[in-house]
């Protein structure tokens, strides 16, 4: 065993002496597709110099099909609000007028109509007619809501000549909704929003959805990544895996609360991102309303993507 020990540290040694009679001036580290070379500069100190091996990444190509792990996001949400604002005003104006609070299911069913009317709004966040609800009540803070996305596998398959390729994931969207008024969700049957009356420092509703997104994309020079021009565009569907609300006040401390809070379970959207080199953006836009019922906001996240195609 030491004999063997000894040979295999002489013929490094030996390997090692080699390569530096062939480059004398200059030390050579190869790590995949990237050459980094150590050479001297004009004032004689040390430089690094990185070049992509190109030879590597044509013979990569050969394969049709390749395999990313844990690509990460990180980003921002907001929404775009389209509820019907007026509508529950003027059903707040008129009491008479209740909205049954299963008038969202169909007779005799559990099938949700999708009831987005000012009637709907008002039944989910109830407000007295002389401090009607308003768009401002909703507001994020959007330094603060933070998405992040891990998708634990990305595939890319080549469609032609490996610049048109499909690219489709299988992951996690987290998404924090940080509130900027004291509003609280009141779990229940059914749930509604209020007008709280306390201050919370934080306030902030999270929703994570297991999410596919089916993309083509399009590569402008595939034999050399670092410098290739990609984009990518298509759909994506998820589910609702769970949700929280978290809220932070001096009267009542540190509040945590699970339900579905009346989010929609399905969730379909647009996705895409775009880039240069290593540097990639990415965006997402929800085509179905974050909740079931009453209001009617569609969710939108920006950011920056990490290890992805």
């Amino acid at each position: 065993m030491k004999y063997r020990i000894l040979l295999t540290v002489l013929a490094l040694t030996f390997a090692a002496g080699a390569a530096a009679q062939q480059l004398p001036a200059l030390d050579t580290i190869q790590v995949k597709g990237l050459v980094i070379v150590k050479g001297k500069n004009a004032q004689g100190k040390n430089s690094f110099k990185m070049y992509q091996d190109t030879a590597y990444a044509r013979q990569k190509l050969k394969k049709n099909l390749h395999t990313r792990w844990l690509v990460f996001d990180i980003g921002f949400n907001n929404f775009r609000d389209k509820s019907n604002y007026l509508g529950a005003m003027a059903n707040s104006l008129h009491p008479t007028q209740q909205y049954p609070a299963n008038s969202y299911l169909n007779a005799g069913t559990m099938e949700k109509n999708y009831d987005y009317s000012g009637a709907a709004l008002n039944s989910f966040a109830p407000r007295m007619a002389s401090e009607p609800l308003t768009p401002s009540e909703f507001k994020l803070i959007t330094g603060k809501s933070i998405n992040i996305n891990i998708w634990i596998l990305m595939q890319r398959l080549n469609i032609y000549k490996h610049k048109v390729n499909l690219i489709y994931s299988l992951g996690l969207e987290m998404n924090n909704y940080r509130y900027a008024r004291n509003i609280s969700y009141v779990p229940g049957y059914p749930t509604v929003i209020i007008r709280d009356d306390v201050e919370f420092s934080k306030n902030k509703l999270f929703a994570e959805y297991l999410t596919i997104p089916v993309m083509l994309n399009y590569n402008s020079n595939p034999a050399r990544p670092s410098r290739a021009f990609k984009m990518s565009a298509g759909f994506s569907g998820g589910y609702l895996l769970k949700a929280r609300t978290k809220q932070v006040s001096e009267e009542r401390g540190k509040i945590r609360r699970s339900d579905d809070f009346n989010l929609n379970k399905w969730r379909l959207g647009l996705t895409g991102d775009i880039g240069y080199g290593p540097i990639k953006l990415y965006a997402t836009y929800a085509l179905t309303p974050l909740h079931d019922y009453g209001l009617e906001q569609y969710p939108f996240s920006v950011g920056f993507r990490f290890n992805g195609f």
